[in-house]
């Protein structure tokens, strides 16, 4: 598995070898096309000047412009090929990287997340900008200065030496962008982290006056990554301003060269002509190379990443088909390790329900509730232990086909640019309307839609920003309940209810239970436990009590009573 994700992203570019090799074959025409211009100028200088024969140099012209004519349509027909070969290699690429993105998310990934998606599109741009040409024309070098060489020895020796020496400007400028190139990316990548974390606590920040520290962290880590980029950008423009000028010293020494031999009467004019511009398109790849040097170092990072990506996150095996789960949820002696930590959060939690009963997560915050619901909707993988649904670890399960059995209200709320309608119908290309108002009815959220301007095809914006706090946890509920779910998970569900929304929440729970659905409620507040018929109490992550509600309430009211001191939660009976 892991030797087959190395080598995806070079298998995508395999995948349009054909046209890869038609490129080729096109550049193979062009190159031998481009000495169409020197061997004119060799035949005006050396035949049509000499005879003055105009019928020549008619027929001659019209025979280069129709080759050159030809020439521009291969390099039109090369550019499309390319553009093409970069859109199939991002057809078959993005689906593989957005999941690996995804995962990568759901492990923890505390980087810029949508990194790799622009390292991709970067990569396609790459492949169908010029960049490439340089590496289809470079083979050619060598039969242009074979032709230089053929001319006259020393012509050939003074093309090779400047072929040598160009080549070492672009080592050079290789060797010494390198590390500050990639400096200024890491820099840079942390820098927009930070820029995208700020952003999401905009309101925070205005509303305590953090605008000027927040500002000034992200100066200072920005200038970092433009120190950087400046360095290497100082570097790669001095090299490209020296290779521009030794271009045009070979150029002059070229044509001082080949006059010399001509006043010897070695060679001729036109051949001195003829040599030079050959050399000029021996060299351009060369050139072209070291313009392209910087596109040609991101497009290496960019590919670095990808394969780094998609070995890190390989493709899942296939999952067996399972039967629709009827709800009956088991956890066993389950351990649980957040990304990114070095501690359990849940140390050997075991309890199971039945279909149609309702528990009660309580207990003191970072006791692990949201842990615990994180793990029993397959969000994160458990450390030790199981989650098990019908029997089957809720790992083994296909996501595609158990998701539309889950219903999962976070903790942090988040809905989707798009209607009322699109979030509750969990953002499917086709809702179906009568489930979507049935899920807004058991949310006791239906009335307040039709409310809005537009009721379910009201635009709310990224986030649902044009909803209030409770609003979005109502609409996030209606979501959590869309199509029926066997397996119901809400974490703090109420905490920006009012009275009508703890109302709501109860028969909610309550609808959930007549049609034998199992519901986990982590919570707060009373409210959210008013319909549960178990309590599971846990305290530092184990076990504390687990039992009937009202037999842990009472033992628990029991226990405060003999030691006041222990608030164990905030959660006491209703009246």
């Amino acid at each position: 598995m892991a030797k087959r994700a190395r080598s995806e992203v070079s298998e995508a570019i395999a995948a349009s070898r054909g046209a890869l090799l038609m490129t080729g074959m096109f550049s193979f025409f062009i190159n031998l096309l481009m000495l169409v211009a020197p061997l004119y100028m060799l035949q005006i200088y050396d035949r049509v000047l000499s005879s003055r024969s105009e019928s020549t140099l008619i027929v001659l012209t019209v025979l280069a412009g129709g080759m050159l004519l030809v020439m521009g349509l291969l390099d039109l027909i090369r550019s499309r090929i390319l553009v093409r070969v970069g859109t199939r290699f991002d057809l078959l690429l993005n689906p593989r990287v957005f999941s690996a993105v995804f995962e990568q998310s759901l492990r923890g990934y505390r980087g810029e997340r949508s990194k790799p998606l622009r390292d991709l599109d970067g990569l396609r741009q790459f492949m169908t900008g010029p960049g490439p040409f340089a590496f289809f024309d470079a083979p050619w070098m060598p039969v242009y200065l074979g032709v230089i060489f053929l001319f006259h020895p020393l012509l050939g020796f003074v093309a090779v030496a400047g072929a040598a020496i160009l080549f070492v400007m672009a080592l050079l400028n290789e060797i010494l962008t390198r590390k500050p190139l990639q400096q200024a990316n890491a820099e840079a990548m942390a820098a927009y982290g930070f820029a995208e974390a700020s952003l999401r606590n905009v309101e925070v920040l205005e509303a305590m006056g953090m605008l000027g520290n927040i500002r000034k962290r992200w100066l200072a880590k920005h200038r970092d990554s433009t120190s950087y980029q400046s360095r290497a950008s100082d570097r790669a423009g001095a090299l490209t301003a020296g290779s521009k000028a030794m271009r045009m010293f070979l150029q002059v020494a070229m044509l001082g060269v080949g006059a010399a031999l001509a006043l010897q009467q070695i060679i001729t004019p036109g051949v001195m002509i003829a040599a030079s511009i050959i050399m000029g398109r021996a060299l351009a790849p060369v050139e072209q190379a070291i313009g392209q040097w910087r596109s040609f170092l991101a497009a290496r990072s960019s590919y670095r990443r990808l394969q780094n990506l998609l070995r890190e996150t390989p493709e899942g095996d296939p999952h067996h088909m399972l039967p629709r789960p009827q709800g009956h949820l088991s956890v066993d002696s389950l351990v649980a390790i957040p990304p990114g930590a070095a501690k359990p959060v849940l140390k050997g939690l075991s309890f199971s329900l039945e279909p149609g009963e309702a528990l009660g997560v309580i207990g003191p915050s970072a006791s692990g509730k949201s842990t615990l619901a994180r793990l029993l909707v397959g969000v994160w993988p458990p450390y030790n232990g199981a989650v098990r649904l019908d029997g089957a670890e809720i790992q083994a399960w296909d996501r595609t086909e158990l998701g539309p059995c889950i219903g999962y209200l976070p903790q942090d709320v988040e809905l989707f640019a798009g209607s009322v309608a699109d979030n509750i119908a969990r953002l499917s290309d086709e809702p179906d309307p009568e489930q979507v108002v049935l899920a807004a009815r058991h949310a006791g959220v239906h009335d307040l839609i039709l409310q809005l301007e537009q009721g379910y095809d009201t635009e709310i914006g990224d986030n649902g920003c044009i909803l209030s706090g409770g609003q979005r946890q109502r609409i996030a509920l209606a979501r959590a309940l869309y199509g029926d779910p066997v397996l119901v998970v809400l974490d703090e569900p109420n905490a920006n209810l009012d009275a009508a929304g703890d109302q709501a929440l109860t028969e909610a729970i309550l609808d959930l239970k007549r049609r034998q659905a199992t519901v986990v409620v982590m919570a707060h507040r009373p409210s959210a436990i008013a319909a549960v018929d178990k309590l599971l109490v846990i305290r530092d992550g184990k076990t504390e009590a687990f039992g009937p509600k009202e037999e842990v309430l009472a033992k628990m009211t029991q226990a405060q009573k003999a030691t006041p001191v222990t608030n164990v939660t905030s959660i006491r009976p209703n009246p």
